[in-house]
Formats: structure tokens, C-alpha cells, sequence
């Protein structure tokens, strides 16, 4: 029985018993206000819900009297081996073994689609994750993101979420002429300017630079020459970001160029939006937003009193743009530097009408750290001043770079010790997790060398207290996924296939699928091997949902 069948069951449970109370109806009763939860002590059951509590003062009983009749119903439903009332009114609830067997068949059948479902179908979301600025090789913290995004990503589309992966093209502003200035300043061979970009990577994009123009380059004027390097370097350094991220096993569906929101009008549209809302004002020569009004703690400049567009004119008039395109869920992925800006964004979009935290998402990310024979490693080969993405999957490989920047919450910093993620050990987590599923592929490997198939299969056999771990295990898959896709924590993942994988190795350790010596092939050994291959989908499902390959032979 999956957790779905018992939610259901419950719900049938208590309609009649709240009616019965004179609680009125239950119609809107859905199983969402019957919480089932997995007991930390599994001695108390498989499951546990404290439904009788929850519902106590609505049908005017006794918390503990009203789950002893919740618990009196349950234990005649097929499947339900007990059911016990602990405490002020909690209901464990205990399956007979083929019930909770049956999950080992249910999973292998089917395959990639468990732990999907589409409770996300009306969510169109625009994630907007990396968007580092085309003047470098992009950093740890981008590369981080670059991980927790594409995971984010393929996790909200298995809840049915229609997802884009946006990556916002800064190919505009300051930034953008210092990297032109230090471009040319390779080309011609002086010192790199004292608010320049410096690194191997800038020698080499300058060539190419030189190279790729048609004609003499150095027969421009100032402006000119400033204009080709800006435009061909900032072309070449994108084509590498894109390239990087792409071996990464990340790509975007769109690239959004900061530039067309000013070439466009799309700044202008926006101003004119909020000024028709009544959320604009002119004080001292400039257009100001009443961002106050909507939590933030200072109205905003939007349009100087030169008449230039201030920075957050293209905050603006990106998020409208997004609306307009049809996202209502708009997620963005900033780095720990741009914790001050969330209260104006969250301003920006309440001051276009829409909800805070639901149309708009602004999720921050902590700094990451390298280390390696015990001190952080601060330099790249090619950047110089920073560590980049490319450092990182030179010395451990993409699947352990990915799946260490994903499995730690993106609140905390992060210090990744590269000499575990080099090892083949149990202590490296993605080696450990990879291992079991490649295990789960040599046992089946024997198994079919030795005669044991699936042609049978006895779910009440399944009675080995590691069997009973492992399908509880199981059967919070598809629960682990949901919420991961709730909170925006791919991280719940990861730690998730860290714990199913442990359970499996000690499940190995002590369940045979294969028959010793003479033992004839029985529906135990048939049974198991079910129970084995569920273990290995879903170690795939999961690995796959955190773009971390899942190989079968290790």
C-alpha cells in the first residue's frame, strides 16, 4: 500500500466518523488535512498521523477518543496489519508485509515515471539561475548555482511545472567596458588597468579578438576600437560561458539580452505601467517608484534627473517582460551579494499587482570554498584571481562537482573538500550513492546468471527488518521529490538517495537474492530481486533529477 492508497484510505475512514459526530459535512476534507508522516522510531509503525488531533475541536471530540475510533476502522482495511493510539491521539499504523511489499513492483513498473506526478501542471515558471556577467570564466558561486538551478529545474518539472531556464545576458554597462579597456590593453601590450579584469583567459580572448576582425584593427580610432573589442570579446567570452555550462550538462532555453530591454522600449513600458498604477512620483529632476509602499525601505530612483535609466529600470522592465510572456511563477538565483536587493524586488512586483513570493521568488545563494590538502584553493590556471567551473570539474569530474554543490542547503557556505570528492570510498557521498546503484546492476547481473528472474513475486515474504526499512525508504520518494519541489531544495534529494543508499548496502549485507551452493531458486529469491531493481530506479530517478549520471559498473 503507497502512500496515496493510505492517505485515501484514511479519508475514507474519517468522513463518515466526523459526519456520524454531527460535524456537518466533509466535502471539502481532502486528503492534504490528514497528514501521514514516517515515525523516526520505526517500532512505532510504518506511519503515523496525527489526524485525531487535528480534527478533535471540528467534530467536538475527545483528541484521543476520536482516534480510537479512526484506529478501530482502520485495522479492517485490507492491507493495515494494526493500528495503535499513542500519546494525546496519535494513530500509528502498521502494514502487513505484502501490503508493504507491493511498492517493490509498483516502482519497477513503473520505471522513470515514479516520483512524478502533475500537481505543478498550472505553474509556468521562469527560472532565472548563473546569469554571470560575459567579462570571465564563470566562479564557484555561479557554478554552484549552475548545479542547484538545472536540478531545481528537472524537479519542478517532475511535479508537471512547465519550466523555462533562463540565463539574463549582462552585455550591458560599466562592467562591460572595463572588460573592452582590458581586452585592448592585452592586445597592446600594457599593464592591465587598475579596474581591469587580469587572467590568461583575457590574453587568449584578445587574440582571438585581433584575429577574428575584418581588417586592421589597430588602424581604428579610440571609440571604434574600443566598440570592436566590447562587441567580438564579449561574443567570445559568452560562447565560452556557454560551452563551460554546457559540459556541465546545463543548458538554457533562453538567453536574454540585458541590452534589448533598452533598444526595445521595454523600460519605458514598464515606467508607464506603474505610473497608470499611481506608484510613480518626480522629485528633485527624477522619476522615483514608491517602492516604501510595499515594504521596501526607501522609494527607488528609476529615471535620473539626466534622464539616464537607473539600474533598477531594468529590474523593471525584465520582470514585466517575464509576465508578459505568460510565466506566473517567476524564480530568481542570486548570489549572498545580493541580499539587499530582495526587498525591492519583492517591491517591484507587489507595485505591479502581483504576490510577493508567489509570482516572484528571489532565492540567495552562500559562497562556496575549495579546499584541498586541508587549505582553501584560491587560484585558477586560467583566471587568475578566482577558482572556475572549469577548475573544479578538471580535479574531481562533473558528477561529483555537481552533486557536491547540490547536496548542502544554498543557505549555508560551503567548503568542498576536493581529496573526498577524488576518493572511491565511502566517505566521497556521490561515490557512495553511484556505487549503490551499480550495485543494484550486479546483482541483478548474478542474479540471471544464476537462474533467479522476476517471473515470481511473494510480497509477504518481504519480512527481514532491512526489507522493511528499505520499502519505507521507498515509498517516501515520491513525497521527498514533492517537497523538494515545494521549498525550492534539491538538497532534500540528494541527502534523501544518501540514506536509501545506506539502507540498500545494509539490506545486501544481509538479504541473499542469490541462492547458496544447491538451494533451489524460490519466490523469496524472485521477491528480492524485485525489491533490488525498485532500489535501483529509484536511485536512477533521483540521480537523474540532480543531473548526476548513474552508472551501472563501477
Amino acid at each position: 500500500m503507497d502512500p496515496e492508497a493510505l492517505s485515501a484510505a484514511l479519508l475514507d475512514v474519517v468522513r463518515p466518523l466526523a459526519e456520524a459526530r454531527r460535524a456537518g459535512s466533509t466535502e471539502g476534507l481532502t486528503p492534504a488535512d490528514l497528514p501521514l508522516d514516517r515515525p523516526r522510531n520505526r517500532d512505532h509503525g510504518d506511519w503515523a498521523s496525527n489526524a485525531a488531533m487535528k480534527l478533535a475541536k471540528t467534530v467536538g471530540a475527545n483528541p484521543r477518543e476520536f482516534a480510537a475510533e479512526i484506529a478501530a476502522a482502520l485495522g479492517e482495511v485490507p492491507g493495515i496489519a494494526s493500528v495503535e493510539v499513542a500519546g494525546p491521539g496519535f494513530i500509528n499504523i502498521r502494514l502487513d508485509a505484502a501490503a508493504a511489499g507491493a511498492l517493490a513492483k509498483t516502482i519497477v513498473e513503473a520505471g522513470a515515471a515514479f516520483g512524478t506526478n502533475d500537481s505543478r501542471a498550472d505553474e509556468i515558471i521562469n527560472l532565472e539561475f548563473v546569469s554571470a556577467n560575459p567579462t570571465g570564466p564563470i566562479h564557484l558561486g555561479g557554478t554552484r548555482w549552475a548545479a542547484v538551478g538545472d536540478s531545481l529545474a528537472r524537479i519542478l518539472a517532475a511535479q508537471g511545472a512547465s519550466v523555462t531556464r533562463e540565463y539574463y545576458f549582462n552585455d550591458h554597462g560599466a562592467q562591460i567596458d572595463r572588460f573592452a579597456r582590458s581586452l585592448i590593453a592585452a592586445h597592446e601590450g600594457r599593464p592591465t588597468p587598475e579596474d581591469g579584469y587580469g587572467g590568461g583567459y583575457i590574453d587568449d580572448i584578445a587574440r582571438r579578438v585581433a584575429l577574428a576582425y575584418d581588417g586592421d584593427i589597430d588602424a581604428l580610432d579610440a571609440d571604434e576600437k574600443q566598440e570592436a573589442f566590447r562587441a567580438l570579446g564579449v561574443n567570445f567570452m559568452f560562447d565560452e560561458i556557454k560551452a563551460s555550462l554546457h559540459s556541465f550538462g546545463v543548458d538554457f532555453d533562453v538567453y536574454f539580452h540585458e541590452n534589448d530591454l533598452h533598444d526595445s522600449g521595454a523600460v519605458e513600458r514598464a515606467v508607464k505601467r506603474l505610473t497608470d498604477l499611481g506608484h510613480m512620483y518626480e522629485a528633485d529632476g527624477a522619476l522615483w517608484l514608491r517602492t516604501t509602499e510595499f515594504g521596501d525601505d526607501k522609494d527607488r530612483v528609476v529615471i535620473k534627473s539626466d534622464g539616464q535609466p537607473a539600474y533598477i529600470s531594468g529590474d523593471l522592465a525584465y520582470y514585466l517582460d517575464k509576465r508578459e510572456r505568460g510565466f506566473n511563477r517567476c524564480i530568481i538565483m542570486l548570489g549572498a551579494d545580493h541580499h539587499g536587493y530582495v526587498k525591492r524586488l519583492m517591491a517591484m512586483s507587489a507595485a505591479f499587482g502581483d504576490e510577493p513570493g508567489v509570482n516572484l521568488q528571489v532565492l540567495i545563494g552562500q559562497m562556496v570554498n575549495l579546499v584541498k590538502d586541508g587549505q582553501p584553493m584560491r587560484m585558477s590556471k586560467r583566471a587568475g584571481t578566482v577558482v572556475t567551473l572549469e577548475d573544479l570539474v578538471e580535479i574531481v569530474g562533473t558528477d561529483a562537482a555537481r552533486y557536491a554543490l547540490v547536496r548542502s542547503s544554498t543557505d549555508s557556505n560551503l567548503d568542498v573538500d576536493l581529496d573526498v570528492l577524488q576518493k572511491r570510498t565511502n566517505d566521497n557521498p556521490v561515490f557512495y550513492v553511484q556505487y549503490a546503484h551499480a550495485r543494484t546492476h550486479n546483482v541483478g547481473r548474478n542474479a540471471a546468471a544464476s537462474g533467479v528472474d522476476r517471473s515470481g513475486f511473494a510480497p509477504e515474504l518481504l519480512v527481514h527488518e532491512t526489507e522493511s526499512a528499505l520499502l519505507g525508504a521507498l515509498q517516501e520518494f515520491p513525497r521527498t521529490v514533492a517537497y523538494a519541489a515545494e521549498v525550492r531544495e534539491p538538497h532534500r534529494v540528494a541527502r534523501y538517495l544518501e540514506e536509501l543508499a545506506g539502507l540498500y548496502h545494509r539490506w545486501y549485507d544481509n538479504c541473499r537474492v542469490i541462492p547458496l551452493g544447491d538451494e533451489s531458486v524460490t519466490d523469496l529469491h524472485r521477491t528480492r530481486l524485485w525489491l533490488n531493481d525498485a532500489t535501483g530506479q529509484v536511485l536512477r530517478n533521483g540521480l537523474t533529477l540532480l543531473g548526476v549520471s548513474a552508472p551501472e559498473r563501477m
